[in-house]
């Protein structure tokens, strides 16, 4: 497996991704978070209120996947569906008082991690770090990364 991570590097971007995943994992459900939820919960604190298609795409994640997570979400209190003004049929979803609170929390946990993940880099390294895997980001297409995750 080593020799294999060492020949691709995107295979050593997974691990680290998993790794990081794992590390995350229970200071966030302490706060009643779960690391899949986060695209919905940033899209959410920087738009206000969006549909759930939407929510989909940037998650980039099927409807009946997104449907599923937001049920999840909307029972344990971290979104609420309000009717959209436009389209009666359907609704526009938007984080409730309570997880927006709780959201700075989060983002603290996350800090943190990655502040560990990078200790020992030098300004510059980061800098290097950074840019390389905005390049690999773009390369697959997927343009400007989020830059509240």
């Amino acid at each position: 497996m080593k020799n294999e991570i060492a020949k691709n590097p995107l295979k050593l971007i997974g691990q680290i991704n998993r790794t990081f995943a794992r590390v995350v994992d229970a200071p966030l459900r302490e706060l009643g978070f779960a690391i899949g939820q986060l695209p919905v919960l940033v899209a959410l604190k920087r738009s206000g209120e969006l549909p759930q298609s939407e929510l989909a795409r940037i998650a980039q994640v099927e409807q009946p996947s997104m449907a599923q997570l937001l049920n999840r979400m909307e029972r344990d209190g971290l979104v609420s569906r309000v009717p959209s003004p436009s389209d009666k049929r359907s609704h526009l979803l938007s984080l409730t008082p309570e997880a927006a609170k709780r959201m700075p929390k989060g983002k603290a946990v996350m800090d943190r991690v990655c502040r560990t993940a990078l200790s020992g880099f030098s300004a510059e390294e980061e800098a290097q770090l950074l840019a390389f895997l905005l390049r690999v980001n773009v390369n697959l297409g997927n343009g400007e990364p989020d830059e509240d995750l």
